[in-house]
């Protein structure tokens, strides 16, 4: 879908190989948004500087062999972007947990095809239609199997959002690991599947949370028209 202009953002591609960058600049013009692209650490401080105002910053922390000082950089110089991180330049899950005190606002797959990176960044470009975490949780049983590289394991549903699910497991995954999820919503006859990134894990209550990172168009208007014709209360997840 095209942005019209009091819709389009801009968005500061700050990503060190070519065929990258180009490809997720490329999206964003083809749906009407403005980038400024950087390839190096210096010409990412010169576009931060002539551009503060980015209301997204797509970062590859591949920039620098200093990853947590390069995220300093960027909050010294725009404090409240949203700062999206290419997930293939992240180290471990040690460094989640730092980038999530700095404010990073979420991942994306660096190898996100064309047509869908559009829907992964939409809930950064646009927050306030979004809003995930204060969603409605509804309380779910039913199975679900996730996919780790070419490992698949099943499991059982606690609750879904719009923006993610609980899941109930004796062996929850490491915090940020990415696993594409499948399960099938009552009273439908095709699945939902999403890409999806391990933000909590107890093994005291059994359990992990998933947080939506790529769905289909169809897939998500499914899983918001099952949580809103639920009519709870909002519940956080995560």
């Amino acid at each position: 879908m095209h942005a019209s202009a009091a819709s389009a953002r801009t968005v500061l591609v700050a990503i060190q190989d070519d065929t990258v960058r180009d490809r997720f600049a490329a999206a964003l013009h083809e749906a009407g948004h403005r980038t400024r692209s950087a390839e190096e650490v210096d010409t990412l401080w010169t576009a931060l500087d002539s551009s503060p105002n980015a209301d997204l910053i797509l970062l590859d922390l591949s920039l620098s062999n200093e990853a947590h000082t390069l995220v300093l950089g960027i909050r010294a110089r725009s404090s409240s972007t949203p700062l999206v991180i290419l997930s293939g330049s992240v180290g471990d899950a040690d460094q989640v947990r730092q980038l999530s005190n700095l404010g990073v606002s979420g991942y994306v797959n660096d190898h996100t095809d064309h047509a869908r990176i559009l829907p992964a960044l939409a809930p950064h470009l646009f927050p306030d239609s979004f809003n995930r975490r204060s969603s409605p949780r509804v309380e779910l049983a039913v199975p679900v199997s996730y996919r780790v590289d070419s490992t698949i394991a099943s499991a059982m549903t606690l609750n879904l959002g719009r923006g993610g699910l609980a899941v109930r497991t004796m062996s929850p995954l490491e915090v940020a690991t990415r696993v594409r999820a499948r399960l099938r919503l009552p009273g439908n006859s095709d699945d939902v599947e999403a890409e999806s990134r391990v933000v909590w894990r107890d093994r005291r209550v059994g359990g992990m949370g998933l947080q939506f990172e790529e769905v289909s168009a169809a897939d998500q208007a499914t899983i918001d028209h099952f949580v809103d014709r639920q009519g709870l209360a909002p519940d956080g997840w995560s």
